[in-house]
């Protein structure tokens, strides 16, 4: 059913049935769009907030992409009906909207390009989505060929449906001399200073082609007339009817009549995306589709290589090879990829959570290191003199805090010392300690030491009388909303994540040979312990945290959410469980929480509202935070279980994070493993049925833990201000393993082997016994490293 080819660059799916909404995705600078098989699509773009181009029939809402995206027939999408006008038989490619059975199909994800390959009724047909780099648009070609042995009269109809631009203003008509259509409209407004940035707006909708074509048709309505998308009416007829659309939902489709011989082929190529106006489409055909550059070559064909280079330059920083070859596949091509998309597009927003932003940055650390130090000085320039950090990060001059952002949240501290730890793990760059920035406002100036240094009091101070962190209205958990609004209730698992980060805090400031300051934290971080323990501890577990009435919640008592996965994964990291109650919690957590897709976020999953937690228990049961298999959670589950040696037990968990490989688990999931998805269904002990089902949103910032994961824990192979620690953990499964590590200019070519009548792990480097399991004064060279693990 699939398939890795091209030595696991593309991955390939042979059914547009079984796994309906597998799904594949790409980027660039300014736009994502994220295709399904079928062919339906989800694009937004950035000028500078998130828009679209193509819409939904009806008012939608356009703030973010939505998990388990939900495709129905009119939903946007990029088709191409084929119609043999000899027999009027019609099949539409990839697959939707007319879905005829096909004789073969084949979806293929690859890192710089979406591939379908389609055979049906004698004609073979390969279509191709790419992106530039640089600019908002789609590249497409279409490609049909007649491998009938009869001549064959054919039309082919590209169908880009555009949907309902706007109430206010919206049309649409065929330009002969640019040979595109163009959709218009009008963003509304209402208050009239607004009217200054709606004027600046990509608002135009264009379908740009390369060839002329026979008819065209930019009317919706009158193209599906009574026959519906499963047999438009527009394409009865010899000829598209040339229609506009005037205040009506236009749709960009074209014709084109063609009779192939035996054996010959025709390809089209199109651009999909918004403009300002026609003289940038003017500009764009010029650029795409007549000038031709030295080589000869268009800038069609230009982009698509400078594309490819672009999305190269996101190879990660390990490859391996194990017993377990999906594995492999996955973490060689697709994590990092993922990881890279995150730092580069910032979840196309101009306002990202501050939390999203550290750690989706922690995972740029290990593919661009300057992206990630500059995103760290970006952060730290927005702190309050206070020590507080902001709710969400504004990388654009014009941007504003939005929607979650204008939440008060009490978690974004602790992200700065935890994700900048894996920086410097990977860099040594302690000079970046040292660098002096402003603070909010740029009244004052601090080094990115004293910088962090404030975070850590502010976590500290922000605390009640017992000595637990404050919530106000949510921590990591974003729909934690009314646990503690009154300014009362608090978060166990915030107090956790504040110890755990004043130790990863101490270890940078030992590092940085501010062994005063480490001593302090490291006193303050055993303080919080000791009261996470006197208030949370409940026999088996840690509760989640005490809302503003003094209810203590997430404990056994609790007939819904009766157990929380995050305070026990942090308790694993901050120390407060000690090897008695690590053992405890694993054990209940493994009762609890574990699935065959991974480990839930809470459960039971809650099914009515509680009033003092807020929003997260009004979502559906086992649905992102109410009880899934939140992967970003069971991320950090699996940090801890490797931070505290259960190294089985992280690694039985860390596969199921990934789909398949075995068929049944991935018609279940319904997802590629070509990205880690924020969330699979959870509530299995409740709705077994929908278990495992994928939210097939690639936005999560399980993905850097993922890999953060592999490479300190698995493998082993992480870095610290020494150099590089080895110390792999690999299953029991597992005879031999081997890896590839870039690190600090070098190239580790690693070897690991179990040896029987061995105690302890040894290591050669380059042929010569290692004392002690730390390879340091790395040079810029390839090291040959060889491992025999007990």
């Amino acid at each position: 059913m699939i398939r890795s080819v091209e030595n696991g660059a593309r991955l390939e799916l042979d059914t547009a049935v079984k796994i309906p909404n597998a799904s594949a995705f790409l980027w660039n600078k300014k736009m994502m769009v994220h295709m399904n098989c079928r062919g339906y699509a989800v694009a937004q773009f950035m000028q500078p907030e998130p828009a679209k181009y193509a819409h939904a029939p009806n008012l939608e809402a356009k703030t973010f992409m939505q998990p388990e995206q939900p495709y129905y027939a009119h939903h946007p999408g990029r088709f191409f009906y084929v119609k043999d006008e000899e027999t009027d038989r019609l099949f539409s490619a990839p697959y939707a909207p007319a879905k005829t059975p096909l004789d073969s199909f084949v979806f293929s994800a690859g890192k710089s390009d979406i591939l379908w390959k389609i055979e049906h009724d004698g004609l073979f047909i390969e279509m191709c989505l790419s992106l530039p780099t640089n600019e908002a648009m789609e590249q497409w070609s279409f490609t049909v060929k007649n491998n009938s042995p009869k001549t064959r009269k054919i039309s082919v109809y590209p169908y880009f449906p555009v949907g309902y631009m706007s109430w206010m203003n919206q049309s649409g008509q065929y330009d002969a001399n640019l040979n595109a259509i163009i959709c218009s409209s009008i963003t509304p407004y209402q208050k009239y200073r607004e009217y200054d940035k709606i004027k600046t707006l990509k608002d135009k909708t264009y379908l740009l082609a390369d060839t002329i074509p026979t008819s065209w048709e930019v009317n919706q309505a009158t193209f599906e007339g009574d026959g519906g998308l499963h047999y438009p009416t527009g394409i009865t007829g010899i000829e598209l009817l040339k229609g506009d659309a005037l205040y009506e939902t236009p749709a960009c489709v074209f014709q084109y009549r063609e009779e192939l011989q035996p054996g010959q082929e025709k390809t089209y190529r199109f651009l999909f995306g918004p403009a300002k106006d026609e003289t940038e489409i003017s500009d764009i055909k010029n650029r795409y589709f007549i000038e031709r550059i030295e080589d000869k070559v268009t800038g069609f064909e230009k982009t698509k290589r400078e594309y490819d280079d672009y999305i190269a330059k996101g190879k990660g920083c390990l490859q391996i090879k194990t017993p377990d070859a999906a594995l492999d596949n996955f973490v060689n091509n697709w994590l990092p990829r993922q990881i890279y998309y995150h730092g580069e597009t910032n979840r196309l927003s101009t306002d990202p959570q501050t939390r999203n932003y550290l750690q989706d940055n922690m995972g740029t650390g290990y593919i661009q290191k300057e992206v990630a130090r500059q995103a760290y000085i970006k952060a730290l320039c927005q702190q309050e003199e206070s020590g507080a950090m902001p709710d969400g990060i504004l990388i654009h001059e014009d941007a504003v805090l939005k929607y979650i952002n204008q939440v008060p949240h009490t978690d974004h501290c602790v992200w700065l010392p935890i994700c900048l730890k894996a920086y410097l793990d990977e860099t040594n760059d302690y000079g970046l300690l040292q660098e002096i920035i402003p603070y909010k406002g740029n009244r004052k100036s601090a080094t990115v030491s004293e910088h962090i240094n404030l975070a850590m009091l502010w976590l500290y101070k922000t605390r009640d009388k017992r000595g637990l962190s404050y919530i106000e209205q949510g921590d990591w958990c974003d729909p934690m909303n009314m646990v503690g609004p009154k300014g009362i209730g608090v978060s166990g698992w915030l107090t956790m994540a504040s110890s755990y980060a004043f130790k990863t805090w101490a270890q940078i400031c030992i590092n940085n040979n501010t062994e005063d300051i480490a001593k302090d934290f490291l006193i303050k971080a055993e303080e919080l312990n000791s009261s996470i323990n006197e208030h949370l501890w409940d026999g088996d577990r840690y509760a989640r945290g005490i809302t503003d009435d003094n209810v203590v919640f997430g404990v056994k008592k609790d007939p819904e959410g009766r157990i929380f996965l995050n305070t026990q994964s942090w308790a694993l990291l901050s120390g407060s469980a000690n090897v008695d109650k690590s053992k405890k919690i694993i054990d209940t957590v493994k009762n609890e929480l574990e699935s065959p897709y991974g480990v839930e976020m809470l459960a039971p999953s809650f099914t009515k509202m509680r009033e003092d937690i807020g929003r997260v228990t009004q979502k559906f049961p086992g649905s992102a935070e109410n009880g899934a298999v939140y992967n970003h959670a069971a991320a950090f589950y699996i940090f801890g279980l490797y931070e505290v040696g259960y190294t089985e037990k992280a690694f039985e968990i860390l596969r199921r994070m990934i789909p398949g490989p075995d068929e049944k688990d991935l018609i279940q999931r319904g997802q590629l493993p070509v990205f880690v998805p924020n969330y699979y269904r959870g509530a299995y002990r409740q709705f077994p049925r929908t278990a495992g089902r994928s939210s097939q949103l690639f936005n999560t910032g399980a993905a850097p833990w993922l890999y953060r994961c592999l490479i300190d824990g698995l493998f082993g192979l992480r870095g610290d201000v020494d150099g590089l620690h080895i110390n792999p953990r690999l299953p029991k499964e597992w005879n031999r393993a081997e890896a590839i590590r870039e690190f600090r200019g070098a190239t580790f070519k690693v070897n690991i082997q179990r040896e029987s009548g061995i105690s302890k792990t040894r290591v050669k480097v380059d042929d010569s016994l290692l004392h002690g399991q730390v390879i340091k004064d790395i040079q810029t060279r390839i090291y040959r490293v060889d491992i025999r693990i007990p």
